[in-house]
């Protein structure tokens, strides 16, 4: 069955779907029919996706998750959101250093003898590199 066949029988379903509760019972019986005779004609490795009478699943489908496509699907985002987290961790780690080191330079600036003015001045700088050039 190739895509136009799987996308013409998805459309007539979704058609059916909608119009069931105004067909005539001689429709419903006649398409009840219909599915009973091509069920017998089906081939018996075919897989059936939902038979009549079946209950259907609930919402969320475990036994869906565990299977090739979803567990390929699980195999790519669970790394790639453990990447996230991490990167995520380590941009919080960078800035409480950053924070840190602003804090020391702030404490230090204040419990200096230097009024605050001092390292305003164009020539406080001056004479800090001159006295960094002697040493």
């Amino acid at each position: 069955m190739n895509t136009d066949d799987i996308n013409l029988a998805y459309k007539i379903r979704h058609a059916l779907n909608d119009n069931l509760d105004s067909l005539p019972a001689s429709t419903t019986d006649r398409l009840a029919a219909a599915r009973a005779r091509a069920m017998a004609r089906k081939k018996p490795d075919a897989p059936v996706r939902a038979q009549a009478g079946q209950p259907q699943r609930g919402w969320f489908d475990f036994g869906a998750l565990l299977s090739g496509p979803a567990l390929s699907r699980l195999g790519v985002a669970v790394p790639l959101l453990a990447l996230v987290i991490g990167m995520g961790g380590i941009y919080q780690h960078e800035q409480q250093q950053r924070i840190a080191a602003l804090a020391d330079i702030d404490a230090a600036v204040l419990a200096d003898e230097l009024p605050l003015t001092a390292y305003l001045d164009n020539g406080f700088n001056a004479y800090l590199e001159s006295q960094q050039r002697q040493q």
